[in-house]
This record gives structure tokens, sequence and C-alpha cells, in this order.
């Protein structure tokens, strides 16, 4: 739990406000300068917000005094509740960001498989509603025919033989690496623009020569 020196620090390191920090939080920004005064003590349900808000611009605490940017770390998710937050971070990207989003090595089943079938369904809803925002782009296999995010993305196929379950995100400055197994798996995301940028080079040289899916 961080501090309120460390609260004010990560502020500062940042440049926002608190008006800055009561937006990214969904809180008020008395709220904010009532707990910076120590006139109020958070709950454990504000301080998780203001942790993720903090979280998501890549700051973190350390120890009981300092904070510090995070760059070029490789973060790990795993599990169904890391593969969620992944997901996440991909609406946020499409909502807040947008630009070219890349999946390659999709395996549909997967998606549905760690999210279940009604969470995938109203998560393609939630995609749907933005397409204006992003372009998304997905590549799969040849023998796929379960293409579950049609809705919202572009689909084009490679051979059978240069697929596997291994599968890579690319969004806004980050590249996730999904490890599916048959009881487990796991994501490891590198944040760095340039990597990224890289990837989606090679993702849309690949794109070109791939085979055009023109319908379901």
């Amino acid at each position: 739990m961080p501090t309120l020196e460390q609260i004010r620090a990560a502020r500062a390191l940042l440049g926002w406000s608190q008006h800055d920090l009561a937006e990214r939080a969904d809180l008020s920004q008395t709220g904010i300068a009532r707990i910076e005064n120590g006139t109020n003590q958070p709950n454990s349900k504000t301080i998780a917000k203001i942790e993720a808000a903090f979280d998501a611009a890549d700051v973190e605490f350390i120890d009981n005094t300092g904070v510090k940017k995070r760059t070029d770390e490789v973060r790990l998710l795993e599990g169904r509740a890391g593969f969620m937050q992944l997901m996440d971070e991909i609406y946020n990207t499409a909502t807040e960001t947008g630009g070219l989003i890349c999946l390659h090595n999709a395996k549909p089943a997967n998606w549905t498989k760690w999210l279940g079938e009604e969470v995938y369904k109203e998560r393609n809803k939630l995609m749907s509603e933005i397409t204006n925002n992003f372009e998304f782009r997905i590549t799969t296999k040849e023998s796929e025919t379960n293409l579950i995010s049609s809705e919202f993305a572009e689909y084009r196929l490679i051979p059978d033989e240069m697929f596997n379950d291994q599968s890579i995100y690319a969004y806004d400055q980050n590249l996730a690496f999904i490890n599916f197994q048959d009881n487990s798996v796991s994501i490891r995301i590198l944040k760095n623009k340039f990597f990224t940028d890289g990837f989606k080079t090679l993702f849309n040289l690949t794109w070109e020569n791939a085979t055009k899916k023109l319908s379901n």
C-alpha cells in the first residue's frame, strides 16, 4: 500500500495534478486532496483504484519510500485472471489510443476457453461498438473456420505448418507473448516502442502475403 508521500511523489513523477489522478482513478479531486493532506483515511478499494491508475502509467512503488517509472520491463500475467487483464489492456488501447492492433497465430478456441463463451461475447460486443477507433488485424491458420472476432477484426490465413499455439499481440507500445497449454496460460508483456514497431513491420509483411478471408 503506497504512503501519502509516495502518492504525491508518483504524481510529481508523471506531472499529474490531483485532478489528473482523480480522473484516471475514477475518484473525486476533493477526495484525492483529503487523502494527500491526511484528513481522510482511504479504504482498500480507493487505494486499489489509485494503485491501478499509477500502474497503468508504468509507475512502481518501491518499499515504503520511493517510486520509479517502469521502462522496458517484462510483466508476467498468468491464468484466467491474467488473460482477462490482457483483454482489458487491449480494450483500453482500442478505446483510448486506437491505431493498429495486431494478433499473430490466433487460435480462437483458446480465447473462448480462457474467457468463457459469455464473457467473450460481451467483449466482442464492446469492441464492435468502437471499431472507428482502431484497425485490428489477425492471422490464423488456413484450416481455421471459427473466426470469432470478425465483427471488429479482419482475418488473414497462413499455412497450417507455419502456425503454432504461441500467440503474439502488438498494441500501442506493447508486445504480449502468450503461451497456451492444456491447463495453464502465461503471458509476458514487454513495453518497448521500438520492438513493437519492429514486430508490426514484420507482421505486416506476413499480412500482405497471407490469404485474404473474404467471408466466414
